[in-house]
Order: structure tokens, then sequence, then C-alpha cells
């Protein structure tokens, strides 16, 4: 090549987001030293955003994209991008609440997505078996050699006797190979009835989605990981309505506020009101054609586009950049290209928000900050907020009991980011002990778990 000719000079972002983005892709090897520049000024310093929890998180986007609108910048000049469709559930259910329009740009709203929508149908007919459509849906998802014809056959049959497909499924008169695969599905529902009587909400779907053959059959799918954290993300859904629920006041207070004596939202069966929350969620919900609606999208789903603002969420190491592609040959130079993308597309501010508590499997996950927002100049940033104060009543109520008793320990707390000496950055997960005996359990960003004696840890908060 005689000669390299770079298309450097930018006309979409403004100085400080360029100098940002070039900042951190200077952390990969092999590049030709391409450096963006514009003519059109710095403009507003990046925004970073640390939150106590996922929910923390989404409410401190949705009401920064509140402000936004009221300013006058339209919704579909707004994007937010996230790394994994999976983190779309709990900004979703956000921005429902809130009655924020919103499309889904190149992708399925949470409650539409196909291996959701399977598992709520193993979860309806567990919890109503006269459920016809949720029997259609997966009689035979996974397969199990349940054909055509003997699904037309027990319709048939439900028609004429006015019956439901359960019951006429359970004594439709069948023979070979369609008896034992129609017996076996039957067998499935009522064991996992019985097997998930008395178990708490996430517990009972995990379950269910485990023992139906759903995990199984995704993990088989080429393409099957963003669907395996979907239902994943469903026991996140589940627990998060549980302890919302678990707020709900006593029949005692509801009557001393004036509410029917009759009524009691406790009494409810809890799989059947969250089917019923899920539902509705699940609704005609999203902005009509033509109607100005805020963007959610994927990093991936953006290349190409541009927006005022944007909103970058879920920065943490994991998440973004993603735990497959760190043990991966070129997989971490890759997310950060991913993370290049996703900063330029926006034009005039952009903003970077992570989590120090996410929940995974239903659980509490404690993170670190991902290492693209260390990459990034100081100068650029403005920090909003450092998260470093005592949790709120709402993000302690996430808290296990055990967790919430793990803190004030030397001045340490569990969710605490530190740095080590040796080890580097970490968060706390774990704290046993007192005094001289007290000892801390990090997850460390480079070295993974370590024990380590309070006492001659030398810890630096971050």
């Amino acid at each position: 090549i005689e000669k390299v000719v770079k298309l450097e000079q930018n006309y979409r972002s403004l100085g400080n987001i360029l100098d940002g983005a070039n900042a951190l892709i200077k952390n990969n090897d092999g590049r030709l030293g391409k450096n963006l520049w514009t003519d059109q000024g710095e403009g507003e310093p990046i925004r970073v955003f640390r939150a106590m929890t996922d929910g923390e998180e989404a409410t401190f986007i949705i009401e920064e994209i509140q402000a936004l609108r009221n300013s006058g910048i339209e919704l579909k000049n707004i994007a937010l991008l996230y790394r994994s469709n999976a983190q779309s559930r709990i900004l979703e259910h956000g921005l429902f609440s809130s009655g924020l329009p919103y499309k889904v740009y190149g992708g399925l709203r949470f409650f539409e997505r196909q291996e959701v929508k399977h598992a709520l149908a193993y979860l309806r007919l567990i919890a109503n078996s006269e459920d016809d459509g949720a029997l259609l849906r997966i009689i035979n998802f996974p397969t199990r050699g349940i054909g055509n014809r003997t699904i037309e056959h027990i319709r048939d049959l439900a028609e004429r006797t006015g019956t439901s497909l359960w019951q006429a499924a359970c004594s439709a008169p069948l023979s070979g190979r369609a008896v034992t695969a129609v017996t076996s599905f039957i067998t499935l529902i009522e064991k996992l009835k019985n097997e998930t009587s008395g178990f708490s909400l996430p517990d009972l779907i995990e379950h269910s989605i485990e023992s139906s053959g759903l995990i199984e059959h995704y993990q088989k799918d080429r393409d099957g990981q963003d669907r395996l954290e979907n239902l994943n993300e469903l026991i996140n859904a589940a627990s998060a309505f549980a302890t919302e629920r678990a707020d709900i006041p006593s029949l005692e207070a509801q009557m001393a506020n004036g509410a029917d004596e009759d009524f009691n939202a406790t009494e409810i069966d809890p799989l059947v009101d969250f089917l019923a929350h899920a539902s509705l969620e699940a609704g005609d919900n999203q902005a009509s054609a033509g109607e100005d609606a805020l963007q959610l999208m994927t990093v991936h789903a953006a290349k190409g586009l541009e927006f005022h603002s944007v909103f970058i969420s879920g920065l943490e190491e994991g998440l973004f950049p993603h735990e497959n592609s760190i043990n991966e040959h070129g997989g971490l130079e890759e997310e950060r290209r991913l993370m290049y993308v996703a900063m330029t597309r926006a034009m005039r501010r952009l903003y970077l928000s992570h989590s120090q508590m996410r929940m995974l499997h239903g659980q509490t996950r404690y993170n670190i900050e991902s290492r693209f927002i260390d990459e990034i100049p100081e100068e650029l940033l403005k920090k909003i907020n450092d998260a470093k104060s005592v949790a709120t009543t709402a993000t302690q109520r996430t808290l296990s009991p055990s967790m919430t008793k793990q803190k004030g320990q030397g001045g340490f707390r569990v969710g605490q980011q530190v740095q080590h000496s040796k080890f580097g950055v970490g968060v706390i997960v774990q704290i046993e002990g007192q005094g001289a005996d007290a000892r801390l359990q990090v997850n460390f960003r480079d070295s993974g778990l370590k024990w380590l004696a309070l006492e001659y840890a030398k810890l630096v908060r971050v």
C-alpha cells in the first residue's frame, strides 16, 4: 500500500465523547492509529452513574430521560443501550411503570420473546390446567413426539364433549406412540404441580423451567445463549416481584385505611398474581408507528445509528465486557470495539451506568465496575454519584437478613469496591468474624475469589 488515508474528522459527536472513545480503543492492539476529532467543540462531560442495585440504575435512567424530554429532546432522539437482551427486562418494567413510550429496535420486548412465552405457558398450565392456549403452546415443546394429527384428535374430542383440552388429553382414546407421548406430558405437568407446592415464587419458576426441558433444549441451540439469559432473567423478574409483593400491607392495615374487608392482595396465589403482572406488561404497550418513543436496543443493533443522547447501561465486569469474551482469544478486544461503537452513537450527551448489585438466577450478584470506564480519562467524566453512601431502605429490602448484617466491619461492607496491592480491584461478597478474626471474601476482577484477613489485607476503598 503506497498511502493510507485516514478519515478521522467526525461530524456526529462532540469532542469529549470522541476523546473518551479514542482513549478506550487505544487499549486494543494492532490498530492503524485512527484518532477521531471534531471542530464542533468539547461539549458536556461523559456522565457516569454508579447505582447500588439494578433497580436503582433503571430508576436513574428513566428520571434522566424524563428530564431530557421535559427540556425539549424528543424521545426518538434518545437511545438506551445494553450488552445483552436479557438486560432490557428491568428497564422495560421501569418504563412501563412510568408510562414512557418505547420501542425495542431490532428485537422483541422481554415478555414477547419465544423462550419467555414458552416458560410462561408451562407456568400458566401449572396454575390452571384448563388454559387451552398454554397447553397448545407447549404440548410438543420441547419436542416429545406429539404430532399435529394427535393434537387435532384432542381438539376434536374437546369440541365434541365441551371440555378443556387438558381433560380431552387425559381421556383421549389414543394408541401407539401417541398415547405414550401424551401420557408423558400429562405426567410432567402433574409432577411439576406436586413438586413445586410450597415453593417460593422464584424457586417454583426456576424448577419448572429446568424440569420442563427448556434449559436443555436451548443449551443445544447454537444461538441459545441469549435465550438462556432471558430465562434466567424471568427468574429475576419473579424474585423482584416477590419482594415488591411482600411490601403489600397486611389485611389489618388495609382495613384501617378503609379497604374492603373481603379483599386481601396477599391472599392471591403468588404464581397467579405474577402471571397477571406478566400479562399486563406483555400487553399492547409498545409505542405505535409514528409515535415519539424511546429507542431500546443492544449495542450490536446500534451500529450505524445516531442519537442526541445515549445511555449505556450495565457496565460491569462479566456483563460488558461479557464473561464469555474475557477468556476467548480476541474476545476482549471485540467487546472494546462494541463499547467504542456504543459511545460514538451519542451526538451531544452520553451516560454510562453500572450497578454494584444485580439479580442473577434469582440471587444477588455483586459486581465490579467495567474496565471500560477505567480506560476513559478521569477529566472527561462527570461522576454523578459514587454509591458509597449507606443503602436506601428500598435497596436494603433487596438484601437477605444475613447480608444486611454483613456490613460495618472495619468500615467495609458487602457490595463495596476495594483495591488490593497484589490482586487489584474487586468487590466484597462476604464478611465474617469480628475484630482480629474478621475476614473478607473479595471477588477480584483478574484474580477471582479470595479470602483475606481484614487485619492484614490493607484494602483501599475505591
